[in-house]
């Protein structure tokens, strides 16, 4: 299974929209630097959401783009959620993660939750933790399953 990176996200705090980036590095096992969610002391260090999840959003009447469910990394063209944990992936050249987790507990509703009533990263985005790490920008290639 192939897929693309649509777009790369990062915000220094956490609870916020992410800002699209030209380009990041994630490091091994630590996660997207300068990002808030980056630590090597948990699994969830890089967040995934396709871009199918937000056109969802978009179908509701939301204007919503890539990076405002605060996710690292916006894909295209990978079914997220039937990625077991554990399946590897490779992103870019040299970039190897793994899925960690599926979805979250939303302990706090956000700002998107507000708006729409619902929000789609804690059912579809997924978690992983960065095994190679590597730079990552728009346009890199996605292999499932390496």
């Amino acid at each position: 299974m192939r897929g693309r990176v649509v777009s790369v996200n990062i915000s220094d705090r956490k609870g916020v929209r992410k800002k699209p980036a030209i380009e990041a590095f994630l490091k091994t096992d630590y996660g997207m630097e300068g990002d808030a969610h980056a630590s090597s002391k948990w699994h969830r260090q890089v967040s995934l959401l396709a871009l199918e999840s937000i056109k969802k959003m978009q179908d509701k009447g939301l204007k919503v783009n890539p990076g405002d469910f605060a996710e690292n990394i916006t894909t295209e063209g990978i079914d997220l959620l039937k990625l077991p944990v554990g399946t590897k992936m490779i992103i870019g050249s040299n970039i190897e993660v793994e899925v960690r987790q599926i979805g979250k507990v939303c302990h706090t509703r956000c700002e998107i939750y507000n708006q729409a009533g619902d929000c789609v990263m804690p059912k579809e985005g997924i978690f992983v933790k960065v095994l190679k790490g590597g730079k990552v920008k728009k346009g890199d290639e996605i292999v499932v399953g390496t």
